[in-house]
């Protein structure tokens, strides 16, 4: 397989993988309301919604820095002049460099 086809496979596996991990979450949310929850359907419930949260602040932090490097005013929480926000210590980002 070329890497063009490797990358678009890689891709599609990654948006699957979150499609069906949020799909899992809303059922073990629906059981929560309805408690019919076991134990073990509440921890995997908190691991996806961390697992969520942390998706969601790496899609911010990644929405910012395009928006800023484009000339726009963005909110961010720089931990230094050079170094874009404290969530990426939490799993906002994937690296903690400047921007270029």
């Amino acid at each position: 397989m070329d890497k063009q086809s490797e990358g678009k496979r890689q891709k599609e596996l990654y948006c699957t993988t979150g499609k069906v991990a949020m799909e899992k979450l809303e059922s073990i949310r629906s059981k929560m309301l309805d408690d019919t929850a076991t134990p073990d359907d509440r921890k995997l419930g908190e691991l996806l919604a961390e697992i969520v949260g942390l998706a969601a602040n790496r899609v911010s932090v990644s929405l910012n820095e395009v928006a800023l490097q484009s000339g726009k005013t963005v909110w961010v929480e720089r931990t230094s002049q050079s170094h874009f926000p404290h969530v990426r210590l939490h799993g906002g980002a994937l690296e903690d460099d400047p921007i270029a």
